[in-house]
C-alpha cells in the first residue's frame, strides 16, 4: 500500500468513527423530543426488540414495555402539563459495532406558570450497530440525589469498553 493509500485508509477510518459517534449522539438526542411529543412507537424504535430501559423506579424490557411507559397516564399527564426531557451532550465511545454514551438528562416540568427541575439523572446508554442503524441495547438512569449509585454508574460508563455491561 502506498503512502497515499495508507493516508486515505486512515482518513476513511477516522471519518467512519466520527460518523458513528454522531449517529450514536443523534439516537440519544432523539429521546427527548420523541418522549415529550408522546411518540411511543418512535421512542420504542430507538431500542433493540429486547432492549432494556432501567430507571430508578421502573425497569422495562422490550419495545412494548417502553412504548407502554410513554402511553401511560402518568407520562401523558407530564406531557399535558408541560414537560421537557433535556438530554445533555453524551460522551460517546465506539468500539466496532458497539458503543457507550455517558451523560446527563434533566426533566423540566411546568408548575404554576413556571418551570421547575423535577429530576436530574446520570445516564449510560449501550448501543449496537444493526442493519437499521444504531439501536439501544440498554439504558440505565440513576437520579443525582446524593446516593452513590449515580456517580458509580457514570464512572462505570466512562471506564467500560463498549462491549461490556455495567454491574
Amino acid at each position: 500500500m502506498s503512502g497515499m493509500e495508507l493516508r486515505l485508509a486512515r482518513l476513511e477510518e477516522r471519518l467512519g468513527l466520527l460518523e458513528d459517534e454522531r449517529a450514536v449522539a443523534r439516537v440519544v438526542a432523539a429521546y427527548g423530543p420523541l418522549v415529550d411529543s408522546g411518540d411511543a412507537d418512535g421512542v420504542a424504535a430507538l431500542w433493540e426488540a429486547d432492549g432494556v430501559y432501567d430507571v430508578d423506579e421502573l425497569f422495562m424490557t422490550g419495545r412494548e414495555e417502553i412504548a407502554a411507559m410513554v402511553r401511560s397516564a402518568p407520562h401523558q399527564g407530564w406531557i399535558a402539563g408541560g414537560c421537557a426531557h433535556v438530554m445533555g451532550p453524551p460522551h460517546v465511545t465506539v468500539t466496532g459495532d458497539e458503543a457507550v454514551a455517558v451523560g446527563y438528562s434533566l426533566m423540566v416540568v411546568r408548575e404554576d406558570a413556571s418551570f421547575i427541575l423535577r429530576r436530574a439523572t446520570a445516564n449510560v446508554w449501550r448501543l449496537r450497530r444493526s442493519p437499521a442503524g444504531w439501536l439501544v441495547t440498554d439504558r440505565t438512569n440513576r437520579v443525582l440525589d446524593g446516593r452513590p449509585e449515580a456517580p458509580r454508574l457514570l464512572a462505570a460508563g466512562m471506564d467500560s469498553d463498549a462491549g461490556s455491561r455495567h454491574e
